[in-house]
């Protein structure tokens, strides 16, 4: 069973390692970390949990995945490599959207085929993206939901 709340303070550190290591996970898919593993659960702590909206996934009681709310913008969605496949991305985003039914927005990068795979099957569409306008300097895409018309 999936279980979807808000995250706190209290869940950065498991946030932070559900973090780590699907971007570890993920290999190629993910251009190389511009900040040092060590700096995200700071990062998290300062800058993300006080000013966005988080929440967090239990699967089965175990924390497998978060979200991350900024306005219209979805700006991460990460699930904990044990946990994917089964169901835990979809219920965050399906959350997602019931939180934001006027639409979303996200960047993936180009590299990352899974994400962008699953946002397309999910009704997310292509409506920019750059050569690397990021911190990253790895070309990414701009995705909507719903399509504009």
């Amino acid at each position: 069973m999936i279980e979807l709340t808000r995250a706190g303070a209290d869940d950065a550190p498991a946030l932070a390692r559900i973090h780590l290591a699907a971007r570890a996970a993920a290999g190629d898919a993910f251009p190389p970390a511009v900040h040092p593993d060590e700096d995200y659960l700071p990062h998290l702590l300062a800058d993300v949990l006080p000013h966005a909206e988080v929440r967090l996934a239990r699967l089965d009681g175990e924390t497998a995945g978060f979200l991350v709310l900024e306005g219209d913008l979805l700006a991460d969605l990460y699930v904990a490599p044990p946990a994917q496949g089964r169901g835990v991305g979809t219920a965050l985003l399906g959350h997602a959207k019931r939180l934001r039914p006027s639409g979303l927005r996200l960047w993936v990068f180009v590299s990352n085929a899974p994400a962008r795979a699953f946002y397309a099957l999910h009704g997310f569409v292509v409506a920019g993206r750059t050569d690397g306008d990021n911190d990253e300097g790895a070309p990414d895409l701009l995705l909507r939901w719903p399509a504009p018309s």
